[in-house]
């Protein structure tokens, strides 16, 4: 890093940049999705009250803690109880679906809700290898055709020409401006990012250990296009606050029971928090869980201001987008008042 670099390092605030939100819509012990999507709303709308940027609903399928498989009509959903902020896709998995059939959904998104939708697109199956197949019809689950179907899918959206070679057109899709970004969790779409001059998310809150690497990847490789002039990347990070330390911990216990039941593969919805993991895990799986959420930020209101400061002068992100795992919804709303607060002071 040069001087340069470090000075700006050290003058980039919180309240410089966009913070924006990343929903699971969860699923905890005791209820059914309706009540996970009412959730969803009411949290969307404080987002909107408190300023946040935009916010973006993930594709996973087969978990029993999380209900945004059918991640299009959540987004309506969403924006239709919403008025300002910017509700989209964080992200849709791209190979799970015919590009045509993305464009087309989005389009309509875009048109019901013009200039409030974005199209965040994943490669991953964000799924078990065998509810992969069953969604995509065949045995490619790998993702290598990603860069191709997403050059079919932007060509969906650029206005009509009578003398496209294909013939093929998304109505309505075709015409319209709808940001799209590419998320990762390594430096494969951080690359195609770069190279196609696109904006680029990281899955920061659950890849700690290439959030840096990737970031370089992207800024290194990219190419100034139509889009953007300059790189502009998002950093997702997990943030647990509370009014304490040791209230933000307890809670915390909650995401990482999530974690838990993945490495074992004994999906549950989110469970109550406890007062301590120990028993609850052994040695390797309490290593593994951690090192995976090594980058969640769990604390009372100064905890999380040093660190989400402390991630913006390692990332030097353009935008964060917190994400956040509690069991009980009111304790959820509190986290993110407390990140609004933190960001706007």
């Amino acid at each position: 890093m040069t001087h340069a670099d470090a000075d700006r390092s050290a003058a980039k605030k919180l309240s410089d940049i966009p913070l924006s939100v990343l929903d699971l819509s969860p699923i905890v012990q005791g209820s059914v999705p309706a009540d996970s999507f009412r959730k969803s709303l009411d949290l969307a709308r404080h987002a909107e009250k408190w300023g946040f940027e935009r916010y973006w609903l993930a594709e996973h399928h087969g978990m029993p803690s999380v209900a945004s498989s059918a991640t299009s009509v959540l987004i309506g959903y969403i924006a239709a109880g919403t008025s300002t902020i910017r509700v989209g896709s964080g992200g849709i998995m791209l190979p799970n679906h015919a590009p045509l059939v993305i464009a087309e959904q989005f389009g309509t998104l875009e048109s019901l809700y013009p200039g409030r939708i974005d199209l965040g697109l994943g490669r991953a199956p964000g799924t078990d290898q065998r509810t992969a197949r069953a969604l995509r019809r065949n045995q490619r689950i790998g993702g290598a055709d990603f860069p191709e179907l997403l050059t079919e899918l932007r060509e969906y959206f650029r206005p009509y020409s009578p003398e496209s070679d294909s013939g093929i057109r998304a109505i309505p899709g075709e015409g319209l401006s709808i940001p799209i970004w590419l998320l990762g969790s390594s430096d494969f779409s951080a690359q195609l990012a770069g190279m196609l001059g696109l904006p680029f998310a990281f899955a920061g809150h659950f890849s700690p250990n290439y959030t840096l690497p990737a970031l370089q990847t992207y800024r290194h490789h990219f190419r100034p296009s139509e889009v953007l002039e300059e790189p502009y990347a998002m950093v997702g990070v997990s943030v647990m606050a509370a009014d304490t330390d040791e209230r933000a911990r307890y809670l915390s216990t909650s995401h990482f029971q999530a974690f838990l039941q993945i490495i074992r593969d004994d999906r549950k919805p989110i469970q109550p928090p406890v007062e301590s993991m120990d028993g609850l895990w052994s040695d390797f799986e309490k290593f593994t869980v951690q090192s995976q959420l090594s980058s969640s930020i769990i604390g009372s209101p100064e905890t999380v201001k040093q660190e989400l400061q402390a991630l913006l002068d390692a990332t030097q992100a353009d935008e964060l987008m917190i994400t956040t795992q509690m069991y009980d919804h009111a304790d959820r709303i509190r986290s993110y008042e407390i990140v609004a607060d933190i960001w706007k002071s």
